[in-house]
């Protein structure tokens, strides 16, 4: 099991920039967050986990691997749409996820190509492929990627962190970027710490 690399310079950072976070980081303390390197898997990963819970994504995914071994393109390739619902994947994720490995096969795109680029190219790539959206693209930088500067509007536990750490009773754009200026470079450190706090931790 490979978990998220950061350390005392990224929370020490954090707790200069934002008292309230920095209290919010003491008393939650060090966060473990599980990563998969493997970018194909961590895509799909991912596009599994779209609107559902982390504990319902972990479930599919279980049920994935056990079935299904490796998750690479070559073993997606071998496995029907109807095989891959029945995993409890969705007929429309179990498409994109076809599709998906068959873009990587066919080489009309480079998974690979990724580690290579600044995060905005990144974005722009993945979310090019059927069903990768904002969301996934970011969740794919932080748990496969580690990029350390993601703070992800998309994400409605980010934004819910934000609103308990603060006391906004709402939270619109300009207001969240004000706070992503805040915790960069480590955007991403900032959010598993506003993820704890979305869950009453």
């Amino acid at each position: 099991m490979r978990y998220f690399e950061y350390g005392e310079k990224e929370i020490n950072y954090l707790k200069s920039k934002d008292k309230l976070l920095g209290q919010a980081i003491d008393r939650i303390g060090f966060v473990k967050r599980k990563v998969i390197p493997d970018l194909f898997a961590g895509l799909i990963y991912n596009i599994v986990g779209q609107q559902i819970s982390m504990k319902a994504a972990d479930t599919i995914w279980n049920r994935i691997e056990k079935r299904f071994g490796a998750v690479t393109p070559g073993v997606i390739r071998t496995v029907t749409v109807e095989e891959l619902q029945s995993t409890g994947v969705s007929m429309r994720k179990a498409e994109y996820i076809k599709k998906i490995a068959d873009a990587i096969l066919d080489g009309s795109f480079s998974i690979e190509e990724l580690w290579h680029l600044e995060d905005e190219e990144v974005r722009k790539r993945l979310t090019s492929l059927p069903g990768v959206g904002q969301w996934t693209a970011e969740m794919l930088m932080i748990f496969s990627m580690q990029r350390k500067n993601i703070l992800s509007w998309n994400d409605l536990g980010i934004r819910r962190g934000i609103m308990l750490l603060y006391n906004h009773t709402k939270l619109d754009k300009e207001l969240f970027e004000k706070y992503r200026l805040r915790y960069s470079p480590y955007g991403t450190i900032a959010s598993f710490y506003l993820w704890e706090i979305s869950l009453g931790r």
